[in-house]
């Protein structure tokens, strides 16, 4: 290629990126072959190996390098002048030439990429304008006045704007320079030639002048052409034809039949006669027009010549001259659109064809059976003719096919859309080898047109199914003492897969004590035992026998071959093991599994019956036939018996009989059903600390034990409660207790520790013991400590129990203390005073009485009254009057009170006893009578030594303990003792001392 054709070629690449890969690119037509037009691999963007190019679109102007995307032209010259798309279209618009390349990457086996683009066909100024004739004549009258204007006939170029008529130029004469001149008028954007008469005509002086016009191009270099214009002057006639419009625009729907009218053109002619009758023409027309149109001379009408297709030809321009008819015609002309409408009668278009490796031959497409989904099978262009609605077309694929419509470009316009047909599922020749894909498509037009295509797709075969016996297990019972060469069973296998992929050839695979004793016929599956079998070597025999096809990448498949050989009954029944040994979690359930056991008895049928049995026959374990399986009949406790031994027993169904024995032995897991059991110390029981000891001193160790075993006998210790200070610490593994901070003043008393003891099993149990810390320097006073602990014991654990509660409010408590003393001297001189009252009260009732007299005043009777508020008895009646006691009838009214605070100290109990018989002066005679003495008792609820005992043992289920209240009711400085009243029944009224008491407790309570 020289430095000018280099120099020629101008394109440029515009990249628009549209969904699908859209490139546009630039070229002058008329290109030698093999000029580079661009590179679609630098381009796009992709690596220039690896994929391959194909054009789809574009043959014959176009041809592409399969590596690299490059395009360039071919022998056959792209003319822009004879493009079928750029023929019929206005010149003013860009003449493009489509081209579509599909892209497969080879390296990853991916589907094509489609990419479309156009090429921008520029012209070159390869054509010269021509005139319609040689020879062009215009007539002039006589009588025209100067700078009137006559149409000249144009030039064509069929080149673009550009490189088309851009001048006329005109070449007279002497005797004609001065009459006739040349102007060039413009519209829309065309060159209009008119003549322009200079001067006066004469026809008698002479009758024509020859001119020579010259149309000039704009292209370079320039080119022109020539032709012989001749002006004939012609007689007078006045006015010429006036169109009624300058411009006329009609629609013409296409296919509208011959003789149907488009429009009138009408123009007027004020002359008279002939020069005022006017008659039409389609001025200079050029093909299609006259092709297609008609217009009636007289009337302007024009009329459709042959019925037009829009998608053939989509709008027509041009002149109309109206003539008139006089001797010199005088002329004038108009513009005429004409748009042709479309109507849907253009069904869609379905073209087929392949993409990428997938070829396509007489409408069969081939695609490989291993192919992966998605894969495209073809390119299917769907278009319509018409436009609009008419044009909108819907692709669907027909009936219940693994394939589908994908769009292969989103730049497509709604008359022209490609989509590729894809797989939707994975193809599979051996269940379908080939499909009828029908692809229907249906415009949007009123009423609808639709077509149909169809693409046969052949899949073909590879070597994907391995052979296939069936069954995958053969068994066969054989004969010993057999014939060599004789005839054991055949296997046969087939392949799903055709040809040479589906035959067959067969071998054994087995091991090294088989191998030799058996073959096969390769080509049959027939299997022979090369020689005699004996039983007593081998019962059975197993090997594998394997197909493989003889495909180029070979698939196997493989079946197995049980062969039992047939004897009598001459073998014992044989336990798998010499001795089973089985563990079992305790606590299971009766009837629970405990182990399985294999026998085997290498005779066959009857002899080979195996009847199991347990002896000795205990009744705790049970074997069940035909499994094996070892059942318990009892539920297993470990820490009474941790194993069992026994025997089996297998007898054959032969005749005779035979047996053999097995020892099974049972060893029975632990199982977490045990809670730790705290040992040392007990709960009721105490440890003093010392005041002064030091931190990590040892106060005291928690020892505990647990029945179970492994983990769940692991145990852990912790502090749970009781430890408000943190001054004690517990050793998680072996339960020692140390001090952890020194002890200050607020500490001294008694400590209470809520202690966990947990083991480790899955889940955990856990008990709770009780701790006591009495820190002090000595003890002084152990049944004090020892009835804190005791109300420590009824406490419940969330309230803590750590020293003296009350330390920093010892004014307080002085005052409490002192107020408490006042108040018990208070009571005592209460009753002190009711002693004596009731003293004399009953001296003086001794020495006033009489038998049989009826006292006027009985202290100590019930009061005769009724209640104010009217309520009687039980029985509704009022209460009566004690009868008066004789001598052997003696009533001892007794009173006393007695102060039991053993609870708080060692303080010797006080009783006072008030023992008076009524009507006898002599006190000594009541002591040595059997009356009881009533009295009102304060005694300590603490529990004795078994009590705590009690307490300990049965702690509740969840290790918590409940107190049992009662702190409301303590006196003294103890401030965990627990006291509760009780009071003795009388056999006399209590009336009176009942009123002390409450005076005495009320004068308590102001003192306190």
């Amino acid at each position: 290629m020289d430095i000018n054709v280099k120099a020629t070629l101008l394109w440029t690449l515009l990249v628009m990126r549209c969904g699908a890969a859209s490139i546009l690119y630039r070229v002058q037509e008329e290109q030698p072959p093999n000029t580079l037009i661009g590179s679609l691999a630098a381009d796009q963007g992709l690596p220039d190996s690896g994929h391959l190019y194909k054009l789809e679109v574009g043959a014959p102007y176009l041809r592409v390098d399969g590596k690299t995307g490059d395009i360039f032209t071919t022998e056959v010259p792209v003319d822009r002048e004879t493009l079928r798309d750029c023929r019929v279209q206005v010149k003013s618009k860009p003449c493009f030439l489509e081209f579509e390349v599909s892209v497969t990457d080879l390296i990853q086996n991916q589907s094509p990429r489609l990419i479309e683009g156009r090429i921008e066909v520029q012209d070159i100024n390869d054509n010269t304008p021509q005139f319609p004739s040689s020879v062009l004549t215009i007539s002039v009258p006589e009588n025209t006045h100067m700078g009137a204007l006559f149409s000249i006939p144009l030039a064509t170029d069929k080149d673009s704007e550009r490189n088309g008529v851009t001048d006329y130029a005109l070449a007279a004469g002497p005797d004609a320079t001065t009459l006739f001149g040349l102007q060039v008028a413009e519209d829309r954007g065309e060159k209009l030639p008119q003549l322009i008469v200079l001067g006066l005509l004469d026809r008698e002086a002479k009758d024509s002048y020859d001119l020579t016009i010259k149309a000039v191009d704009g292209g370079h270099p320039q080119r022109y052409s020539s032709a012989l214009l001749r002006v004939v002057v012609t007689d007078a006639n006045d006015n010429s034809p006036k169109f009624e419009r300058s411009t006329y625009e009609a629609e013409l729907q296409e296919n509208s039949p011959v003789g149907h009218s488009v429009l009138q053109v009408k123009a007027n002619d004020y002359d008279m006669g002939p020069n005022g009758e006017i008659e039409y023409t389609l001025h200079q027309a050029l093909d299609p027009v006259p092709k297609f149109l008609r217009i009636d001379r007289s009337t302007g009408i024009i009329y459709v010549k042959l019925p037009l297709d829009r998608e053939e030809i989509d709008s027509l321009s041009f002149y109309v001259v109206a003539r008139d008819r006089g001797p010199q015609p005088k002329s004038s002309k108009t513009f005429v659109t004409i748009e042709v409408t479309d109507q849907n009668d253009n069904a869609p278009t379905v073209e087929i064809r392949g993409i990428g490796l997938v070829t396509h031959s007489d409408g069969v497409a081939n695609i490989s059976e291993d192919m992966p989904v998605g894969t495209a099978v073809a390119l299917v262009q769907v278009s319509d003719r018409d436009e609009g609605e008419n044009a909108v077309v819907t692709c669907v694929v027909a009936g219940d096919k693994p394939f589908q419509l994908r769009p292969a470009s989103d730049s497509s316009s709604d008359n022209k859309r490609k989509y590729f047909l894809q797989t939707t599922t994975p193809l599979d020749y051996e269940r379908a080898k080939e499909y009828v894909v029908q692809i229907v498509a249906v415009d949007s037009g009123n009423p609808a047109l639709s077509s149909t295509n169809a693409l046969k797709v052949q899949v073909t075969d590879v070597n994907d199914n391995s052979p296939i016996f069936s069954p995958t297990l053969f068994e066969v019972d054989f004969a010993e003492e057999n014939q060599p060469g004789e005839r054991v069973l055949s296997v046969i296998a087939s392949d799903a897969d055709s040809g040479t992929n589906a035959e067959l050839l067969y071998s054994i695979v087995a091991d090294s004590s088989i191998k030799g004793l058996f073959e096969i016929d390769p080509n049959s599956g027939e299997v022979r035992a090369r020689s005699p079998l004996d039983r007593e070597q081998r019962e059975r025999y197993e090997f594998h026998v394997t197909a493989a096809d003889k495909g180029s990448t070979s698939h196997k498949g493989s079946a197995t071959v049980v062969i039992r050989v047939l004897d009598r009954n001459d073998n014992d029944p044989k336990f798998m093991l010499s001795g089973y040994s089985f563990s079992v979690l305790e606590n299971m359930p009766p009837r629970s599994p405990v182990g399985m056991v294999t026998v085997m008895d290498v005779d066959k049928g009857e002899n080979a019956h195996v009847h199991l049995s347990v002896e000795p026959d205990g009744g705790k374990f049970v074997v069940q036939n035909g499994t094996g399986t070892i059942l318990s009949s009892i539920s297993f406790d470990r820490e009474k018996e941790g194993s069992y031994t026994f025997r089996l027993k297998a007898v054959d169904g032969g005749d005779p009989p035979r047996s053999s024995y097995v020892g099974v032995t049972i060893n029975v897991l632990d199982e977490n059903d045990n809670d730790p059991v705290v040992t040392k110390p007990a709960n009721f029981s105490f440890r003093r600390l010392s005041p002064l000891a030091t931190p990590d001193s040892h106060v005291e160790a928690v020892e505990a034990e647990d029945l179970d075993s492994g983990p769940n006998a692991e145990l852990t210790f912790s502090i749970t409660g009781g430890n408000p200070y943190q001054l004690f610490r517990i050793s998680p593994n072996d339960g020692e207790i140390t001090l952890a901070k020194e002890l200050t003043r607020k500490h001294g008393g008694l400590h209470r520790l809520v202690v966990r003891v947990s083991d480790r099993g899955k889940p955990a149990r856990h008990t709770t013991a009780l701790i006591h810390i009495y820190v002090n320097e000595t003890i002084s006073n152990v049944t004090m400590v020892e009835s804190l602990v005791g109300h420590s014991i009824y406490t419940p654990l969330d309230q803590d129990i750590a020293g003296d509660p009350d330390n920093g409010f010892a004014a307080q408590r002085s005052n409490i203390l002192f107020g408490s003393l006042a108040g018990i001297a208070g009571v005592v001189m209460l009753i002190l005073v009711v002693v004596f009252l009731r003293h004399r009260v009953q001296r003086e009732t001794k020495s006033g009485y009489q038998a049989g007299k009826k006292e006027s005043k009985d202290l100590y009777a019930p009061n005769k009254q009724a209640p104010k508020n009217g309520k009687r008895g039980k029985k509704g009646k009022l209460s009566k009057s004690p009868k008066p006691l004789g001598e052997e009838e003696e009533v001892s009214l007794q009173k006393s009170l007695k102060f039991n605070l053993d609870g708080v100290s060692d303080s010797p109990r006080i009783h006072l006893p008030l023992t008076y018989s009524p009507g006898s002066p002599d006190i000594g005679r009541h002591y040595r009578s059997n009356s009881p003495l009533p009295s009102i008792q304060l005694q300590a609820q603490s529990p004795s030594a078994s009590q705590k005992h009690q307490a300990v043992q049965d702690l509740p289920a969840a290790n918590t303990f409940v107190g049992t209240g009662g702190d409301d009711n303590s006196t003294g400085s103890d401030h965990y003792s627990d006291y509760s009243y009780k009071t003795a029944q009388s056999k006399f009224n209590t009336k009176q001392v009942d009123l002390c008491v409450v005076y005495s407790a009320f004068c308590l309570l102001i003192l306190a």
